[in-house]
């Protein structure tokens, strides 16, 4: 017969795990690393978050946290059920494929200002850093080149907006693959 009172009724799981160590601070600081990672694939774009491979369900409440309106009650329950949808998976991966994102564009807007300051080299250098662009970069057009550069820099002497500057900066981003 057993007694109400008895140890074997009131068994938890961490009496049979002796390697079961859970506290409440931990599972809040994982918690809230998980909704960090949720809030930063919510800022993402919809072209950076297909390339991020994610749960339909996941991937659809963050589609939806676009509709919500920013520090209201809402969108802070909707962030924290993003938060409980990702605790279901391993973020390793996610956090991986988010770096290699944001890394992109990182490396995207290192490429946009080498091109950027190519064109100011050529606009303000002229002829020189042509031959040298040239040089360095033998698919591109010598005479186009000279033709932009001519007319971006008699544009922006009249002090107007350089149409032909913009052209140079195109021309250069698009013959140009490193």
């Amino acid at each position: 017969m057993k007694i109400v009172g008895d140890s074997e009724h009131f068994k938890q799981p961490y009496d049979i795990d002796e390697d079961y160590v859970s506290s409440k601070t931990t599972d809040k600081r994982d918690s809230e690393a998980v909704q960090k990672v949720g809030m930063e694939l919510v800022s993402l774009s919809k072209t950076q978050l297909d390339k991020i491979e994610l749960d339909e369900f996941l991937y659809d409440a963050i589609l939806q946290t676009r509709k919500i309106k920013v520090n209201t009650e809402a969108y802070r329950r909707h962030m924290q059920y993003i938060g409980k949808l990702m605790r279901n998976f391993d973020i390793e991966p996610i956090k991986a494929s988010l770096a290699i994102v944001l890394n992109k564009n990182n490396n995207e807007t290192a490429k946009l200002q080498m091109f950027e300051k190519m064109r100011e080299r050529l606009l303000t250098q002229g002829d020189d850093e042509i031959q040298t662009l040239v040089e360095h970069y033998p698919q591109l057009d010598r005479q186009k080149l000279r033709t932009l550069v001519r007319q971006a820099t008699k544009e922006l002497a009249k002090g107007t907006e350089s149409k032909s500057s913009k052209e140079l900066f195109k021309y250069l981003r698009s013959e140009i693959q490193d």
